[in-house]
């Protein structure tokens, strides 16, 4: 089986790996997918600890057969406890017209799986999903994620404006403060509102989800105001699976994913393992939350 792992991560194809295996070891790969098929669901049902301090959540898109191929999100959702361990909670595979209802579902697994309390979520600005967050975790701060803010304010821009703009939401998003940082965007708007009224728009009707990091230092802030952590796994996800074309179901999709999961790049950044300076950022945590730290 681990070899089964490694070169499934590796993105070599089912047919390459059942001609390998026949080769160099004499076997047949059906026994050996059949027990990544079983690691996968205990995986995906495992018990999960009672309090993360940080839950990220992030997406790619996978080519995979539903009636016709298209285009499918999956979405990942890594956690970082209060041991400041990161790890891959779980994975969906996302379906059409996101809403609440389906973020329910899934976010209600979590929390069935011993997931009590979130101090901090951070997550791309999809339909319903900081909502949601908040019906499954009423205390969780939702936090947009900076980085696709930017990018989407880049989607509404011209292209000639694009390094103004990004620099002028540079200057707000390292305000050290949140009135600093609404002095900022004031002026950014004078500026640009006019001409951009969408970027504008998007910012003023999310503020609340824009800001939270900002109440934090530095330690915090760099583990939260952005999901790019998981931007090394995606990285690895896309590689393996690059040469398949497209995949004949949800779970063979899920299957391959969970394989990179478990085949960690030895002295590479890898989305598991610990956070990097976690006593300094645990302590600004327990001091803004309390007792839903220390009492963990």
């Amino acid at each position: 089986t681990e070899t089964i792992v490694s070169l499934y991560a590796k993105g070599l194809t089912t047919g390459e790996i059942q001609a390998h295996l026949a080769e160099v070891y004499d076997v047949e790969v059906s026994r050996a997918t059949a027990q990544v098929a079983q690691d996968l669901a205990a995986w995906r049902t495992r018990p999960l600890d009672r309090v993360y301090a940080v839950l990220l959540i992030d997406c790619i898109y996978i080519k995979i057969r539903d009636g016709a191929v298209a285009n499918k999100p999956v979405y990942i959702a890594v956690g970082i406890n209060l041991d400041g361990d990161r790890d891959v909670l779980g994975m969906r595979v996302g379906t059409g017209g996101e809403g609440a209802k389906q973020w329910m579902t899934w976010l209600t697994e979590l929390r069935n799986r011993g997931v009590g309390d979130i101090l901090i979520a951070c997550c791309d600005g999809l339909k319903g999903l900081p909502e949601s967050i908040n019906d499954v975790w009423p205390q969780t701060d939702v936090q947009l994620c900076v980085v696709h803010l930017v990018r989407t304010s880049l989607r509404y821009s011209a292209k000639q404006h694009w390094a103004a703009i990004a620099r002028q939401l540079r200057e707000v998003y390292t305000a050290k403060t949140a009135d600093e940082a609404e002095q900022r965007f004031v002026r950014f708007e004078e500026e640009w509102g006019q001409r951009y009224p969408a970027v504008i728009d998007t910012r003023r009707r999310n503020w609340e989800h824009v800001i939270v990091f900002m109440r934090f230092p530095a330690p915090i802030r760099r583990v939260v105001y952005t999901t790019n952590m998981i931007e090394s796994l995606n990285s690895r996800f896309r590689q393996a699976t690059r040469r398949r074309g497209h995949f004949p179901d949800d779970d063979a999709a899920l299957k391959v994913l969970y394989l990179v999961i478990r085949n960690p790049i030895k002295n590479r950044a890898n989305v598991t393992g610990k956070t990097p300076a976690w006593k300094q950022a645990i302590n600004s945590l327990a001091s803004y939350y309390g007792d839903r730290v220390t009492n963990h």
